[in-house]
């Protein structure tokens, strides 16, 4: 009914971190080739980045099925949930569970994928012999 409020309300903090976040590399000069030219380091702002669309995308691909099946009226109260008390409850419970897990799962998927990078970014380069 309305879980997708959940993660995008997660994509609007996140948004809003970023371009803090970002501002603050730009003013430090963090760039994403800091260790010269074999080795590279993806700036947090980066991959700060891939949360907010992995977020703004599944909340959109929410919001597009929730309207495709009438759950969300471009009428008030917008969601057909909101009609009586006793929806509301069911949708504020659907909010809570439903809509926290999944956006817990996707933060834990981009935490993982992040760890993942900077693990990747932390290994010695290997010297390749090219034209041989």
């Amino acid at each position: 009914m309305a879980c997708f409020v959940v993660p995008a309300a997660e994509a609007v903090v996140t948004t809003v971190v970023h371009k803090l976040v970002t501002a603050k590399e730009k003013k430090e000069g963090i760039t994403s080739q800091q260790h010269g030219d074999l080795s590279t380091k993806i700036p947090f702002s980066h991959k700060l980045k891939w949360l907010n669309n992995m977020l703004w995308g599944g909340s959109a691909l929410l919001a597009f099925e929730h309207i495709w099946h009438g759950e969300v009226t471009p009428w008030f109260p917008f969601l057909s949930s909101a009609d009586s008390a006793s929806e509301t409850a069911e949708m504020l419970h659907e909010m809570s569970t439903a809509g926290v897990a999944m956006a817990v799962l996707v933060t834990g998927v981009w935490l993982g994928i992040a760890t993942i990078s900077s693990f990747i970014e932390k290994r010695p380069q290997q010297n390749i012999e090219i034209g041989r």
